[in-house]
């Protein structure tokens, strides 16, 4: 059973030839850094933000060096950023020196995040030119053979050479489609960790005016004299 597979796959690479070979080891590389970027997302766990949460409660309540603890530990970057940020508060470093190291860190971040996402978008692109472009050099190839043969024409030289030619198309499209669908969904991760970046950094510069909770007088201090937090700009773009 496995032979015949293989040897399926063999006449399938043989039939479409080099432009064949070429989109299958596109796939195989659009798929190990799919693979490789599910990985990466994973480990930091960017739906994890209850870490982010607990820090920005417990340095409402006055108790930063908690906060910072409970931000550092975890492997979010939101949490992470938010470390940052605290540590310049509790250390009493002016706002611009806070707000150039926790966008320096986003930004790197993001980029991280992003990278190898060129490759896969040149891949998705171009894997549907290829198959197309495969399939008018078969037609090329069809229509030689079809002239080649003068009055001895066979339906089957025609027939056969466009369904070898169509091949490189499908084949084209079925590798760029599941690319466009993936590289899309995670730039839609990406764009949401620097919504919840910019946002949860934001509250360290505001207060939380959605209750009537007090807050303490070093924080809400702190936030009088400090400007809002804008991250957007920066973190989001590359």
């Amino acid at each position: 059973m496995d032979t015949t597979l293989l040897d399926r796959a063999y006449d399938f690479l043989q039939a479409g030839g080099p432009v064949v070979m070429i989109l299958v080891a596109m796939s195989v590389i659009a798929l190990a850094i799919i693979l490789v970027k599910l990985l990466q997302f994973r480990n930091a766990r960017l739906n994890d933000l209850k870490p982010a949460k607990t820090a920005l409660a417990l340095w409402r309540a006055g108790r930063i060096e908690e906060a910072i603890s409970t931000a550092g530990k975890s492997r979010n970057p939101v949490a992470q950023a938010i470390a940052r940020g605290l540590r310049g508060h509790h250390r009493g470093l002016p706002d611009t020196m806070i707000r150039e190291e926790v966008m320096r860190y986003g930004g790197d971040v993001l980029q991280n995040m992003r990278a190898w996402f060129r490759p896969l978008e040149v891949i998705a692109s171009l894997a549907p030119l290829l198959g197309l472009f495969g399939t008018v050099l078969g037609m090329i190839t069809a229509f030689q053979q079809l002239e080649s043969a003068g009055n001895q024409v066979n339906p089957a030289i025609l027939s056969g050479g466009i369904w070898v030619a169509l091949l490189t198309t499908a084949v084209g499209l079925a590798v760029a489609m599941p690319v466009v669908v993936i590289l899309n969904w995670l730039e839609r991760r990406v764009d949401r960790l620097a919504h919840n970046m910019d946002n949860y950094v934001t509250q360290l510069f505001t207060q939380d005016l959605s209750t009537d909770e007090v807050v303490p007088a070093s924080a809400a201090n702190s936030s009088r004299q400090q400007p809002r937090f804008h991250t957007v700009p920066a973190l989001a773009g590359e």
